[in-house]
C-alpha cells in the first residue's frame, strides 16, 4: 500500500466517517483523548463546523511561524494542531490539491469557504524526544515548505474569493 500522507488519512478518515461530527487526533496520543467531552461541548455549544484544540507551546520553530502567518489569518493559534472536531459533511466533495500538508490544507480550504471555525486551547502534554516526521532540521524543513505552499494557496484562493464576494 502506497503512503500518501497525513492530509488524506484525514480526509479519508473524514469522509468514511458513520456520524455526522467527526474528532480527528494523533494516534500516538500527544493530543490527551480526556479532552474529547470538552471539545464537543464547545463544537456544539457554538455551532462550529470546525473546531481546532490548540496547543499553548508549540514545539518547533516552522509550526509557530506558521501560527503568525497563517494562524493570524484564519484566527487559530496552531495550525498543524490535527486535534480537530469537524462536520462531517464539510468535506464530502473536496479532494487536496497541495499534496502532503500535515492537515493545513482542510484548516485554510475550511476558511476559505467561510465555515465557522473556533478554537479550544489546551496545555499540551510532555513531547516525545524525536518527532515523527524526522529530525528537527529535515521536520522544520519540511514544514516550511508546506508553509509557502499554504501561504501561496491562501494568497491565491483566499483573494480570488474575496475580490468575487464585492
Amino acid at each position: 500500500m502506497r503512503r500518501v500522507g497525513q492530509t488524506w488519512g484525514l480526509l479519508t478518515g473524514i469522509k468514511i466517517a458513520r456520524y455526522p461530527v467527526v474528532v480527528t487526533l494523533d494516534v500516538d496520543l500527544e493530543n490527551p483523548p480526556e479532552l474529547i467531552p470538552s471539545l464537543l461541548k464547545v463544537f456544539m455549544r457554538k455551532r462550529l463546523d470546525l473546531l481546532v484544540a490548540s496547543r499553548t507551546i508549540i514545539p518547533r520553530i516552522s509550526e509557530r511561524l506558521a501560527s503568525k502567518t497563517i494562524g493570524r489569518i484564519v484566527s487559530v493559534r496552531d495550525v498543524y494542531s490535527n486535534f480537530r472536531v469537524y462536520r462531517r459533511d464539510l468535506f464530502k466533495d473536496y479532494e487536496p490539491v497541495l499534496g502532503e500538508t500535515f492537515g493545513g490544507e482542510l484548516l485554510i480550504y475550511a476558511w476559505i469557504r467561510g465555515f465557522k471555525i473556533g478554537e479550544y486551547v489546551y496545555e499540551p502534554p510532555p513531547r516525545r524526544s524525536k518527532p515523527r516526521i524526522g529530525g528537527s532540521i529535515k521536520a522544520n524543513t519540511r514544514i516550511f515548505i508546506v508553509n509557502m505552499k499554504l501561504l501561496m494557496y491562501l494568497i491565491y484562493k483566499g483573494i480570488s474569493s474575496n475580490i468575487l464576494k464585492y
